[in-house]
């Protein structure tokens, strides 16, 4: 097992700069700061990743097109990239995808195709349409190329701190295929390794309704949960049903821990990003708040948290059911 290195998430950095944007840090109270990725093009972390690995393509490659398998970020990600790269993007989602994250893939330009609510269907139909059409395979997470492109925001927030703040800091993330999880933690112990610091520590966090990720981790053996079970959760970009066997490994190796929340807490700390700040998050993106409001006793002291607000690309109903 090879893991990604510094020099490619530089490499990243190179790549994506004037493409995917440097999100701001906001402070939410005296503790805690959010990385607002909602802030991104396509109002998720997800285009880091994907321009990253279809930047570095063969320009036959990015003629034949390319194809994934997505409940929404992901799938915008790799339409924005393509559409700026000047390739056909195909898009496999679930039926049951917000119609908010359909919507704004098909005005990226993308070809949507629907099969059901299991996350291995999706990556079947995918590898079938490629086969078929020649389509270039971007997978949502378990890939070098999408690790180190989401590495790029760990770096951001070690390069945002000094030394003494580093060693006094939680970052938590969300988790569900692993791409977030294991690029961030990967970049934000290489990057404080480079500058002789003491790293942040790094925790994954997702629902109890989808604790795939969690179970692994404690048993230090790659688990899949059906999608019966994990399409429980709200957040409907947590419902992965397994890690990625590459996002596993880097979990294994640069990840502190990994806690879950219940649905109760997930929608107060949606409510409260929605009606006490300017962040517009999703579901998912509301994991990390909720760990840092309502379990700090299982997670380990620390001065300052930072919780990765992953995605703002939020269903108007739910807003609006949450700001009511």
């Amino acid at each position: 097992m090879s893991f990604v290195t510094l020099q490619e998430i530089e490499g990243a950095q190179r790549r994506i700069h004037g493409v995917a944007v440097e999100t701001p840090l906001v402070r939410f109270n005296e503790r805690i700061w959010l990385k607002d990725e909602s802030k991104q093009p396509i109002g998720s972390f997800k285009l880091r990743g994907a321009y990253n690995m279809i930047a570095q393509l063969t320009p036959e490659q990015l003629r034949r097109g390319v194809i994934t398998y997505s409940s929404g970020n992901h799938a915008q990600g790799v339409a924005y990239a393509a559409r700026a790269l000047g390739s056909k993007a195909v898009i496999v989602m679930p039926d049951n995808a917000p119609q908010v994250k359909v919507e704004a893939t098909r005005a990226l330009g993308a070809e949507v195709v629907f099969v059901g609510t299991a996350s291995a269907a999706r990556k079947l139909k995918a590898e079938e349409l490629s086969a078929e059409h020649g389509y270039t395979v971007v997978p949502p997470y378990d890939d070098e190329r999408i690790i180190a492109g989401q590495a790029t925001c760990g770096v951001e927030i070690v390069n945002a701190l000094t030394a003494e703040e580093a060693a006094k800091t939680l970052l938590l993330s969300p988790v569900s295929g692993g791409g977030l999880l294991s690029g961030v933690s990967t970049g934000v112990k290489l990057a404080s390794e480079a500058r002789g610091w003491t790293a942040p520590q790094v925790w994954g966090c997702e629902p109890e309704l989808a604790g795939d990720a969690a179970e692994s981790f404690r048993t230090k053996s790659l688990v899949e949960w059906p999608a019966e079970k994990t399409t429980r959760t709200l957040a409907d970009g947590l419902r992965t049903q397994s890690l990625g066997a590459k996002n596993f490994e880097h979990i294994l190796r640069f990840t502190d821990g990994i806690v879950t929340i219940t649905e109760e807490e997930l929608r107060e700390a949606l409510r409260l990003l929605l009606t006490t700040t300017d962040i517009v998050a999703e579901p998912s993106g509301a994991v990390t708040l909720a760990a840092a409001l309502f379990h700090t006793e299982e997670l380990p002291p620390a001065e300052r948290l930072i919780a990765i607000v992953s995605g703002g690309n939020i269903d108007p109903k739910l807003r609006a059911e949450m700001t009511a």
